[in-house]
């Protein structure tokens, strides 16, 4: 059992030792902080202007909280994880030296680490991003509630939500969202891979579908075309918050106590079932897969 995990381990490490000489990697990370950039400067130059502070994870929230700027990252994760799973020309030795299973888990632990890690660099860089203006204290700052209270926010396109400042603090509701967008990532990132494993180049069309899928399901989108009345909206909203992948992403398309959307651990059980049957899948498919390795042929 050690040897199986150490040798797991070692192939993880594998896969992580060829970031330094990847631009695809560096494309998506970098790609992944000019996002951030474009989407939290709105709220840095509002505080900048108005003399006004930010709490640390503010910019976090406001940007991930909503299913579009969920959307235009996931795009990074497109790009990410394209090449899954890995068969560059080490890869023949590394399957003589250990069994195809080992090798699979630790594709898989590979694509797990790799999401944790992209999320966490998300977070990050939206907190170096004001780190000038900002401060640690789990309170909301001057700057959320003027955007909140008002229709500043629409106006200058930074999405604040009156009842996520009224029924949570900055602390928990970013340990939420970053979960929530560890959660889909986890989901898009197996059917990738699965895709891949059931023929090339197949996870990255899954990948779109995915992203568009819960594009198409956004209540305001259908609600604009199909001029649905403010009751149909209403009734859209709760049906595709259910339905869609990128609501369930979404943090204030939840239940708070108050409507019929789903709850936080609903969401969190979707998502870990999902990705866990995803991954599970290309387990079994792995063990067909016929391997045609990069790097070997001139």
């Amino acid at each position: 059992m050690a040897d199986a995990l150490r040798q797991i381990l070692i192939l993880t490490a594998t896969g992580f030792r060829r970031w330094r000489r990847s631009p695809q990697i560096w494309l998506a990370f970098g790609l992944g902080f000019v996002a951030c950039f474009l989407l939290t400067d709105k709220a840095v130059q509002f505080a900048r202007a108005h003399d006004t502070v930010l709490q640390i994870f503010e910019p976090f929230i406001w940007t991930f909280g909503d299913a579009k700027s969920i959307l235009l990252i996931s795009l990074c994760l497109l790009l990410l994880f394209a090449d899954m799973p890995q068969l560059g020309a080490e890869v023949p030795l590394l399957l003589i030296r250990t069994t195809r299973r080992r090798w699979m888990a630790s594709q898989i632990l590979y694509l797990a680490l790799s999401t944790l890690i992209f999320t966490a660099f998300l977070l990050l860089s939206s907190c170096l991003l004001c780190a000038q203006y900002g401060y640690p204290a789990n309170i909301w700052s001057e700057t959320a509630a003027i955007l909140s209270y008002s229709s500043i926010g629409q106006q200058i396109a930074v999405p604040t939500f009156v009842k996520v400042l009224e029924l949570t603090y900055p602390y928990p509701c970013t340990a939420h969202i970053f979960l929530l967008m560890l959660g889909y990532s986890m989901t898009l990132t197996g059917l990738m891979f699965l895709g891949n494993l059931l023929k090339a180049r197949l996870g990255m069309i899954f990948g779109i579908v995915f992203s568009g899928f819960g594009f198409f399901l956004n209540p305001d989108i259908v609600s604009q075309w199909f001029h649905l009345s403010i009751y149909q909206s209403r009734k859209a909203n709760i049906l595709f918050g259910w339905l869609s992948p990128l609501n369930h992403a979404t943090y204030y398309m939840h239940n708070f106590g108050y409507d019929n959307l789903p709850r936080l651990k609903t969401s969190y059980l979707i998502f870990a079932g999902t990705a866990t049957v995803l991954f599970l899948l290309a387990f079994r498919r792995s063990k067909k897969y016929a391997f045609h390795f990069t790097g070997t042929e001139r």
